[in-house]
């Protein structure tokens, strides 16, 4: 039995740390990702931010040009009905991606991925006209819908052109623009709102996503080959069916993945929806004050980001198997996300600063770590639809939360609840990865078409 473990563990070993031929071109590929992600993060962060403004009656500019008004009337919004609209968003989210994950295995990366940006981009300017409360819910849940494909379409295209061994780096990397737009978005979107008002903070984004449609479109390229990553050698695709959809609910591994991310997705989410709430409730700060804080977080879950997904390969140089070596690296990001749970009754804004980085770098070295789980299970022709299985999960959760969140604050102000939640979710969803899917085992073999 031990020479059968060793045995193994040799040959994840090899595996990991094989040198096979890469396909060149595959970082400008992660690179578009990123751009990508971090476009749609901007758009999905503008809401938040003006939060505390639209809570008011007007907002009180500072005009860059002369003769520009000097108030704008602002939407009055109440922490439940903040909490539908967010609701209406990951409800979207959810069904979105649902044909989402589906879309971009059918139609490729090349084609799918500028379809949704399209859509969440007009989404995204849509939210510009809206004059109630009403208005704001059907923007959102446009804006769901489209941003629902950017990870499927971004985690295939990264299983398509990197290595086995490269690819929860490559995840971490692109996986970071997710905290670089919410980095950029407190830069940009207050000086635009106090200067020439909210509805412009919304169209800042829309230049942003046009230039990135063209660029894909341009320079994106499926591989023309399958690379067998395991001898390093290229081998021609074998043609076939895929096996239908829902063939694949049928596996343990799915819902390892889809209860991992409807259990931790929610706290991301919570964070990008109420951090700027949290700012403005607890610490009085305003329009003009709440970006540091922000942007202190999102920079350093940035370097979460890529930190986490470099941290298998440095848990295989340990003597662990690649597959070891990601769970590993998972529990680690769950144990860091632990002292969030104290945020909640925090008096010092920095102290807050610094639980909130530390549990914002954890979750997205874990978020790297888990969407890479989806490639180490499945072949590379069913991970756009695995991950949107994974991404129906999360939104699912978020919109649970959204609404329980918005109940809680309006009722009690407390955020204490929430970070409570925040801190033991990751280590909950850990346990239920390693029970349905122990050791990440192989779900299909590489390729399996139906007959």
């Amino acid at each position: 039995m031990n020479d059968q473990i060793d045995e193994e563990r040799s040959m994840g070993q090899a595996e990991a740390l094989a040198d096979p031929a890469a396909l060149p071109g595959r970082w400008t590929v992660c690179a578009m990702l990123f751009v990508a992600t971090s476009i749609n993060y901007m758009d999905r962060q503008v809401l938040s931010i003006l939060k505390p403004v639209l809570q008011g009656g007007t907002l009180h500019l500072q005009p860059f040009f002369h003769g520009w008004p000097t108030v704008e009337r602002s939407i009055s919004l109440n922490e439940i009905q903040y909490g539908n609209i967010v609701w209406c968003f990951q409800i979207a989210y959810a069904l979105g991606v649902i044909f989402a994950g589906r879309l971009v295995d059918r139609l490729g990366c090349r084609r799918g991925y500028p379809i949704v940006t399209g859509l969440w981009s007009v989404a995204a300017m849509g939210h510009a006209l809206v004059t109630s409360v009403f208005g704001f819910g059907v923007a959102r849940f446009f804006l769901g819908l489209g941003e629902s494909g950017n990870f499927p379409a971004a985690i295939k295209a990264t299983a398509e052109w990197f290595p086995p061994k490269e690819r929860a780096l490559a995840t971490g990397i692109f996986n970071s623009g997710a905290s670089v737009g919410a980095i950029l978005a407190p830069f940009i979107v207050p000086w635009v709102a106090l200067h020439f008002g909210w509805r412009a903070a919304f169209l800042v984004t829309g230049f942003f996503s046009a230039t990135w449609i063209v660029w894909w479109s341009v320079k994106y390229r499926k591989p023309r080959e399958a690379m067998d990553w395991s001898r390093g050698v290229a081998v021609a695709v074998p043609s076939g069916a895929l096996l239908p959809w829902w063939r694949l609910l049928g596996y343990r591994q799915t819902w390892g993945f889809v209860l991992g991310k409807f259990l931790t997705d929610p706290v991301w989410w919570f964070y990008l929806f109420w951090l700027p709430g949290y700012f403005s409730s607890r610490f009085k700060l305003d329009l003009s004050h709440i970006g540091l804080p922000l942007i202190v977080v999102y920079v350093l879950s940035t370097v979460g980001s890529v930190f986490g997904g470099w941290l298998p390969k440095g848990y295989v140089r340990l003597g662990m198997t690649l597959k070891q070596a990601r769970l590993t690296a998972m529990l680690t990001c769950a144990c860091l996300v632990v002292p969030i749970s104290l945020a909640g009754g925090l008096q010092s804004e920095w102290t807050a600063v610094a639980l909130l980085s530390l549990a914002a770098s954890a979750h997205q070295g874990w978020s790297a770590n888990i969407f890479t789980t989806v490639s180490d299970m499945f072949p590379t022709e069913y991970v756009g639809t695995v991950v949107s299985f994974g991404q129906v999960g999360g939104a699912l959760g978020g919109a649970i939360f959204a609404l329980v969140a918005g109940h809680i604050l309006q009722l009690t102000h407390s955020y204490v609840p929430l970070f409570i939640y925040s801190g033991s979710a990751y280590l909950v969803a850990l346990l239920v990865v390693r029970t349905l899917a122990p050791g990440l085992k192989r779900a299909l073999p590489e390729h399996a078409l139906s007959a």
